[in-house]
């Protein structure tokens, strides 16, 4: 496989690219989707190593640390700021550019698939712009998109856990696993099935997705040496050192030399 081959940084830029917020939350979501996964298996499955009301507890204790990170601390961490560019069209502009797959993920994506094939360098998916110092994108395209089928997991595994956990949840006199139920029984109507069924069904659909998430992340994304920077800068110091060109391109002022020379 080719790797990328950006010119070398004329100077060393460590620069922050986890706060330690950030950082904290994907601890949180990491852990508690572990524990959710292992203890939910066990709660299906009937394995042996763990008592079935110890499963239970543990899942439940998860629960909201998984949606706390997923629902609040997430886009707290992508829509906070600070400095001069905090009006809401700038924020919504960040969401757009860093985490919304767009025409240039498209390129980056095919350009990954051709150097899988030896055709040609790997595309830098961590650009930096040292003018305005700030991410343009830090994600890998692929992860673009498995983002927003993460997403949907994430609301599919909380509405369905609702109804599993109690048949008549109704805080506040809402009777929420209600509502879910009837529209999960109206959806199963159509296919001849029982209602609970198809909740149970989608609910251990969304597990197994997240294990191939998992794999897809660590497995193919991240498992490769010139990345495990990524881990150190995720795991522990937040920091990035951008002179190290692997995945990375800067977006420095002789870009912007070389742009006006050429219009």
């Amino acid at each position: 496989m080719v790797r990328s081959a950006e010119s070398p940084a004329p100077k060393r830029i460590i620069v922050e690219r986890y706060t330690w917020l950030e950082r904290v939350t994907h601890l949180v979501h990491l852990v508690a989707m572990f524990i959710l996964l292992i203890t939910g298996f066990k709660i299906y499955a009937g394995w042996d190593f763990m008592a079935f009301d110890t499963a239970r507890a543990l899942h439940m204790i998860a629960v909201p640390f998984f949606l706390v990170a997923n629902w609040l601390l997430v886009p707290y961490n992508i829509f906070s700021c600070k400095g001069d560019k905090c009006s809401l069209s700038d924020r919504i502009g960040h969401f757009k550019e860093s985490y919304m797959f767009g025409k240039a993920d498209v390129e980056r994506l095919i350009g990954t698939i051709k150097n899988f094939f030896g055709k040609g360098r790997y595309p830098a998916f961590t650009i930096y712009d040292e003018r305005e110092e700030h991410y343009v994108t830090k994600l890998h395209p692929a992860m673009k998109i498995l983002l927003v089928f993460e997403s949907l997991a994430i609301l599919l595994v909380a509405l369905t856990g609702i109804v599993l956990y109690s048949y008549t949840w109704a805080p506040f006199g809402i009777p929420i696993s209600e509502w879910i139920l009837s529209i999960a029984w109206y959806f199963a109507s159509l296919i001849n099935a029982n209602g609970l069924s198809l909740i149970r069904f989608l609910h251990l659909f969304a597990a197994y997705w997240f294990v191939l998430e998992l794999i897809i992340h660590v497995g193919i994304l991240e498992l490769d040496p010139d990345a495990w920077k990524y881990h150190k800068a995720i795991f522990w110091s937040g920091k990035e050192d951008l002179s190290d060109r692997h995945f990375v391109k800067v977006i420095d002022e002789g870009d912007q030399k070389r742009t006006t020379r050429e219009q």
